[in-house]
């Protein structure tokens, strides 16, 4: 059985992982059932994830104390050996390895702890799926590391430089994806954007491309991204691309040029202002979310008024809101003027409810347009009701007595509720395209 915490990075892992033992006459089942081997896929971006990974391997312990407990992940390269009830103790590198290293720990019982200096890890650690749970979207992994080293995260000093996949090894991958039947990939990385930087001539934007000319593949979606990679090249190109679909997490973190700088991020209000230009002026329909944190370490009223000013003027489709927490080994951890909790907590609900209302108006511009939307399933407890989501990743729902999942059918949207787009089913499939 497997947990994953965190990131789609760690779920593309943990699925690896478990396929093969799947082809060495291992059955999955789910974390909640009796297992003989327990893999705990752990997360430590805040506090609160290392919290919850601790939480899971007791949990897993309680099941049956006489099973095999795997942790790994980024809370098990932070920890390393120190992880108390577990018999093996893998990184953010070698995972690969975490079933010969059951075979290891069964045949000699002595605990296993395989971390290495991160620093020191110059490849990319190669794995591979050909399925998920997931019937019609897929994350296909094509990066690892960070060279950002922003001065809230931790993450770039326990995944490392960083690595790329080679890109045939990608596209192969998604080929044998198509081939069984999923119609949306997701490119996935620790920081997607910076993909080939050591790879020579290659970048992102060719396995875009290549992947665009794959047979059975209707739809290729990126995960967050660091902005800068988005220039004018980059969007004259995927614009052509009927594949690739118009929605683009960019990152911001803060509206404020001095917020910006304490936290080390490489780009300016100014150069974000251009990059969203040159997105909606080349693709008009184009959706952006964004992240957003508040309460940074000397985050004063009048910076967060120049973040919540910005926001607005950028118009943002979502934007997701944290309250800054401190990151043990971090710089900003050091940082003076720490903002008090009950500041956070208004900042974080001012801009929450600006977001809400800047989706709203978003999202009423559908209503009676239609989109073609991939169906996921039906929404638990109503058999005639069917979930999805657009190209621009607006969730939609529609009631159908035809059976959707797996489908891309054309909606007209009727009505918008609670950030969900309502619509009805006009019984026509769908090919792809923007």
């Amino acid at each position: 059985a497997g947990y994953n915490l965190g990131c789609k990075v760690n779920k593309y892992e943990l699925d690896a992982v478990l396929e093969q033992f799947e082809e060495n006459g291992y059955e999955v089942v789910g974390f909640s059932e009796a297992a003989d081997v327990y893999i705990i896929n752990t997360c430590a971006v805040t506090q609160l994830a290392e919290k919850k990974s601790r939480q899971m391997i007791h949990r897993a312990k309680a099941q049956n104390p006489n099973a095999i407990f795997v942790a790994s992940g980024c809370y098990a390269q932070k920890e390393g050996a120190s992880i108390a009830d577990v018999d093996i103790i893998v990184g953010t590198s070698n995972k690969g390895t975490i079933f010969n290293n059951v075979e290891k720990y069964i045949k000699n019982r002595e605990k296993i702890v395989k971390i290495e200096d991160i620093k020191e890890v110059k490849s990319y650690d190669s794995m591979k799926i050909s399925s998920t749970q997931e019937r019609t979207r897929a994350y296909v992994k094509i990066q690892d590391g960070c060279k950002n080293y922003c001065s809230y995260c931790i993450i770039p000093y326990l995944r490392g430089r960083v690595r790329s996949r080679n890109i045939n090894e990608v596209l192969d991958e998604i080929k044998v994806l198509a081939n069984k039947g999923y119609k949306e990939i997701v490119l996935a990385g620790i920081e997607v954007a910076s993909y080939g930087e050591d790879l020579g001539d290659i970048r992102l934007i060719n396995v875009l491309e290549a992947a665009n000319k794959i047979d059975g593949l209707e739809r290729i979606r990126l995960s967050s991204m660091y902005p800068t990679v988005v220039n004018d090249d980059f969007v004259g190109r995927i614009k052509k691309l009927k594949n690739v679909c118009n929605h683009l997490h960019l990152s911001l973190q803060s509206g404020c040029d001095s917020t910006l700088k304490r936290m080390n991020r490489r780009y300016t209000t100014e150069n974000f202002r251009k990059t969203m230009k040159i997105l909606k002026q080349n693709i008009p329909d184009i959706a952006v979310t964004t992240d957003i944190i508040v309460g940074f370490p000397g985050e004063t009223d009048q910076e967060f008024e120049a973040t919540y000013s910005f926001v607005q003027e950028m118009g943002f489709n979502k934007i997701h809101v944290f309250k800054y927490s401190k990151r043990t080994g971090t710089k900003a951890e050091n940082l003076e003027s720490q903002v008090d909790e009950q500041i956070k907590n208004e900042r974080s609900y001012n801009l929450i409810k600006l977001g809400k209302e800047m989706e709203k108006r978003y999202l009423e511009q559908y209503i009676g347009r239609d989109l073609d939307v991939l169906f996921e399933g039906r929404i638990k407890g109503k058999e005639d009701t069917y979930v999805g989501h657009s190209m621009n990743y607006l969730k939609v729902v529609v009631e159908s007595d035809v059976e959707l999942t797996n489908e891309i059918g054309l909606v007209r949207i009727e009505s918008v509720n609670s950030g969900i787009c309502v619509g009805k089913d006009y019984g026509e499939r769908m090919i792809g395209g923007r």
